[in-house]
């Protein structure tokens, strides 16, 4: 019998039962040893691993889901009680944690078995996450609040980390489980089908060179729950391996995905198979005890793949949108929230309020759970994540304001003619900050800074429809510190020839002249190259419809390619006419949507802004934008967590954090464009056209082979009105050149603005906290150490390029000087009473 998989799921008793359609009764009751077994199967040995996977969201929402994990467990005890060389595996720190709040006593149980070697704790996240989705910090808060958690619950931590449903692995992720702590890694997606590697036992070989020994599932990380399954399951494990470095397999069973695991005839048929004649080598293991027996045997020649693990299920780097833009806001809001609070709580005393940022943390890295991610559960739970997401964002927001209230109050400002605002870059390098403020205003403004630097300034549409004005201006701000802004009656006109302007059909600044086409595309001259950016010139950014008849996971699909129509009839409105921003508003239609982009200039500036609002009401199709680079030989580059990785120009669908690069040869040189974005994961390339995944408009939870009825109402996923922006950087050389990973974090976190009253203080009005002196090192995150009151500094290599690199604490006597590999992260652990630093894991050991 074919081992259960997500295509066959049926709800499971909570006793661990499973009820199948598919099994004859009779079958529970047949001798698993009666045929006999392949010559194949008995040239390997096979550790049984009990499993029974949990997901605490898909079908169901997240209440249901602790009830299976505390059936799960429970069933999972009672076996061993009845079978002593019984062994079970299970993953997750929140898992752990519900049963900590809900049953002690069977906390105390897990605890003792694990102590015994007969529970092995697997994973060392908070949950089995998607993995092309999160960003680096949130998979490396993964291990730290799970193997933390792992450790003070049952007094022990990971050294597998555990992942067989989620949808694809990306290159960065074995560093990050090294600095976890963690030593191997076991997955099953991308299948065999899907992904050919030279064994299903390997050395997985991340981009600065970590390895993990890693196990690909060949058979599914569930079986049926009768006897016969189990030696079924075996048979097809054998017949799926190919070129294995050793003998000794492992076999997972049990009932999963609604939990269950191993039942009482699983374990049944287990004892009979071992006491066969003709069996094979099995018995009851853990998953570290297979590890240390591949380890210990030295005679091993084990393959090396330097890849990342794609693809399965491409539709979900793009389904459900709401959950992916609340994802990388509510990441980003929280780094940002760290960085400020964690410096204020040193330098202006500042709270840093830690039980909170943990929660909301935790709460975070739950709804990263792949399901929920990847947008495959059922809409009641997309209900839950945009709860779960308000108060992780207002938790960051709150925490920003009250820091920086705190600061500014010590910060004079005294004029009650001019009106302040204190501004703080979160970022460790210098930034030209573009900002919008409304204020209760009339006069001419002239802005100014604490230097006596006058800024020019521009007034645009308010929030309000009276009352106030808003007024935009771009001023730098010192690395990861503040500046304080006045505005006062004066003048802060632009000097001529240095103006960004609009009209009806152009855009235009110092560097560029944009155009529109009736249907709404657009052209890019760029004045210092004397060339379009687009092949064709007026084709950029043209909205795409595609026909996607696949279900929620896009199964079997490797690209979106079936062109049926494009948005077109634009309507074309100038919103600024400049001197500082000139904004054009383009609007066009397809049946019943309607895309509405506001492309704007700043003076001096080589970033194009694009704010877009899609208004979808399709059914069973995508909208993607093209942006067919002209170029020759080109070379697509994308974001991945903690890192960029190189991808074939050949259309397939492929996930990627917040940039794409199309990079080829012009004009005897390199020439590109990036596109930068907040809330967008799903890209592809063909050739020349690099192309973003929008919108999907498929059904919740839609699972193939189940086909759609056409008489039948469905929920249809991202209908209405989604909001998101991007940034187009044309740029001459590579995109390393161009410092893109250092403009994508400033996008994604630009400078927090709290405006001020009027009163005395005694602080300066600017200041600069930490800065770093490479383009190529980002740092990451700041924090508070879990234990103690040292903060945590985390830097990231950005541009795979070996580096010396210096961290100065302008506001301090002390700096830390290393050196980096190429895409290398580093944590660093500062004592700040005494100035010392030291390099510490993922963990802050």
């Amino acid at each position: 019998m074919k081992p259960i998989s997500r295509r066959d799921f049926i709800r499971r008793s909570a006793t661990g039962t499973a009820f199948l359609a598919l099994t004859p009764a009779s079958s529970l009751l047949a001798n698993p040893t009666a045929a006999s077994w392949s010559k194949k199967a008995k040239k390997f040995s096979f550790y049984m691993i009990g499993h029974g996977h949990i997901d605490p969201v898909w079908l169901w929402p997240w209440t249901e889901g602790v009830s299976v994990v505390h059936s799960t467990f429970r069933s999972a005890l009672d076996r061993m009680n009845e079978t002593p060389d019984f062994v079970f595996a299970a993953s997750s720190a929140q898992f752990y944690h519900w049963i900590s709040l809900n049953d002690p006593g069977m906390l105390a149980e897990i605890r003792q078995r694990v102590a015994e070697g007969r529970w092995n704790v697997v994973g060392g996240w908070w949950v089995e996450p998607d993995m092309n989705i999160p960003s680096g910090e949130a998979m490396a808060r993964q291990g730290l609040y799970g193997q933390l958690t792992l450790q003070r619950l049952v007094g022990r931590r990971a050294t597998t980390a555990f992942n067989p449903d989620s949808f694809g692995h990306p290159g960065a992720l074995p560093q990050i489980i090294r600095l976890q702590g963690m030593e191997n890694y076991v997955f099953m997606r991308p299948e065999l089908h899907e992904k050919t590697l030279p064994a299903d036992l390997f050395w997985w070989e991340g981009i600065d060179n970590s390895r993990v020994l890693t196990y690909r599932i060949q058979d599914g990380y569930n079986s049926g729950s009768n006897a016969e399954s189990i030696k079924s399951h075996l048979e097809e494990i054998v017949k799926r391996t190919k070129n294995h470095p050793a003998t000794v397999l492992m076999g997972f069973y049990g009932v999963g995905d609604h939990g269950g695991g191993p039942t009482k005839a699983n374990i049944q048929g287990i004892n009979k198979l071992k006491a066969g004649k003709d069996a094979p080598a099995i018995s009851y293991g853990s998953v570290d005890r297979y590890f240390n027996e591949i380890r210990a045997n030295k005679d091993l020649s084990i393959p090396v793949v330097k890849d990342d693990l794609q693809h399965h299920a491409v539709g979900c780097y793009t389904a459900e949108c709401d959950i992916k833009k609340n994802n990388r806001q509510a990441e980003a809001a929280l780094v940002t929230a760290e960085k400020i609070t964690g410096i204020g709580s040193v330098i202006w005393k500042a709270d840093y309020p830690k039980e909170a940022f943990t929660a909301a943390w935790q709460k975070l890295l739950f709804l990263q759970f792949h399901d929920s991610l990847a947008g495959s559960s059922v809409s009641v739970h997309s209900q839950d994540a945009r709860e779960g997401y308000g108060h992780i964002l207002n938790t960051a927001h709150e925490s920003v304001a009250l820091a920086i209230q705190k600061l500014e109050w010590q910060i004079a400002a005294e004029d009650p003619e001019s009106q302040y605002v204190v501004l703080f870059n979160p970022h460790a390098w210098e930034i030209d900050a573009h900002i919008a403020y409304d204020l209760d205003w009339k006069p001419s403004p002239c802005v100014m800074d604490d230097r006596g630097r006058v800024y020019p300034a521009q007034w645009t549409a308010a929030q309000s429809v009276t009352g106030r004005r808003r007024i935009l201006f771009t001023v730098p701000l010192p690395p990861m510190g503040y500046r304080q802004i006045r505005v006062m009656k004066g003048d802060s006109s632009i000097p001529s020839g240095k103006v960004a302007e609009a009209d009806e059909n152009r855009l235009e600044n110092d560097y560029f002249r944009i155009t529109f086409s009736p249907n709404g595309t657009i052209s890019i001259f760029d004045k210092e190259a004397g060339k379009e950016v687009f092949a064709g010139g007026n084709s950029g950014c043209k909205g795409v419809v595609i026909e996607d008849t696949s279900d929620t996971w896009s199964h079997g699909i490797k690209s979106f390619s079936k062109e049926i129509g494009s948005f077109g009839g634009a309507t074309v409105k100038v919103l600024d006419k400049g001197p500082l921003r000139a904004t054009v508003r383009v609007v066009s239609t397809y049946g019943k949507s309607t895309l509405t982009i506001d492309w704007s200039l700043y003076s001096g500036s080589r970033r194009i802004e694009a704010a877009v609002s899609l208004d979808w009401h399709e059914q069973l199709k995508m909208v993607k934008f093209s942006f067919p680079v002209d170029v020759e030989a080109p070379v697509p580059t994308y974001e991945i967590p903690y890192g960029h990785i190189v991808r074939e120009a050949n259309g397939d669908e492929d996930p990627g954090q917040r940039w794409i690069d199309l990079t080829g040869k012009r004009d005897g040189g390199l020439y590109g464009l990036t596109v930068v974005n907040d809330a967008k994961y799903g890209y592809n390339v063909l050739g020349n056209d690099m192309r973003i995944s929008v919108a999907r408009s498929a059904p919740f939870a839609h699972h193939d082979p189940a086909k759609l009825n056409p008489e039948q109402e469905y929920i249809w996923m991202d209908q209405g009105i989604q909001t998101f922006r991007m940034l187009l950087i044309p740029h001459k050389d590579s995109w390393k050149e161009a410092h893109i990973p250092r403009i994508a974090e400033e996008f994604i976190a630009p400078p927090a603005v709290v405006y001020q009253g009027i009163h005395k203080g005694s602080m300066p009005a600017s200041g600069s906290f930490l800065a770093i002196d490479t383009p190529n090192v980002v740092v990451s995150a700041i924090k508070k150490s879990e234990e103690g009151d040292d903060v945590i500094i985390r830097l990231v290599e950005t541009l795979g390029e070996e580096v010396s690199a210096t961290l100065h604490f302008p506001s301090a006597d002390f700096s830390w000087k290393g050196r980096f590999k190429p895409s290398e992260i580093k944590t660093l652990r500062l004592n700040p009473q005494t100035g010392l630093i030291k390099e510490v894991n993922v963990l802050e050991e």
